[in-house]
C-alpha cells in the first residue's frame, strides 16, 4: 500500500468527496425554481430552501439566514415585483451548487428594466438551497422607480 494511503488508513480520516452539478442539472433546476420568483408565490420560492439557508442580494447585502427570515423577504420582494421573470442564461458548474448568469426583465410601470446578474447558489445533501447570493446592478432599476414613484406624487 503506498505510504500516502498507509497514512489515511493509519489515521483513519475520511475523504470527502463533493459533487460538482452538470450543467443540464443546473439548468433543469433553474427550470423549476426562477419561476418560483414570478407570481407573488413566497411560500412555493422558500421551499426550495433548507431551513437555515443563507440569501444574500443587493435589496439584503448582510445577507439573512433561516427560512423565516427568507419567507419575510420573499413575501416582500415578490409582492412588489409579482410579474418581473428571470431566466438562466449560463450555468458554470461549481462544488455543491453552480454560478448562474441570470437576465431579469423587471416591469416598473410602462417600462421593463432588463439587467443581467450573477446567482450563486450551493445546495445541502437533502438538494435544498443552502446558500444563494445574487449580485447585479440595480442603478438602472432604481432610476425606474424613483421616476415612476414621482408621476404618482404631481
Amino acid at each position: 500500500m503506498p505510504l500516502f494511503f498507509e497514512f489515511f488508513a493509519r489515521y483513519k480520516l475520511i475523504w470527502e468527496f463533493r459533487i460538482m452539478m452538470t450543467q443540464a442539472e443546473a439548468h433543469e433546476f433553474a427550470g423549476r425554481w426562477l419561476p418560483a420568483w414570478t407570481g407573488n408565490r413566497p411560500d412555493i420560492l422558500a421551499a426550495f430552501y433548507a431551513d437555515t439557508a443563507f440569501f444574500l442580494d443587493p435589496g439584503r447585502p448582510l445577507g439573512i439566514s433561516g427560512k423565516e427570515e427568507l419567507i419575510a423577504y420573499f413575501t416582500k420582494v415578490t409582492s412588489n415585483n409579482p410579474t418581473w421573470v428571470w431566466t438562466l442564461v449560463e450555468a458554470i458548474p461549481i462544488e455543491d451548487g453552480f454560478l448562474g448568469k441570470l437576465a431579469a426583465r423587471i416591469p416598473v410601470g410602462d417600462k421593463i428594466v432588463e439587467c443581467v446578474g450573477l446567482c450563486f447558489l450551493q445546495f445541502n445533501d437533502d438538494g435544498k438551497i443552502c446558500r444563494n447570493e445574487i449580485y447585479f446592478d440595480r442603478t438602472e432599476l432604481i432610476m425606474e422607480i424613483n421616476k415612476f414613484r414621482q408621476s404618482f406624487a404631481h
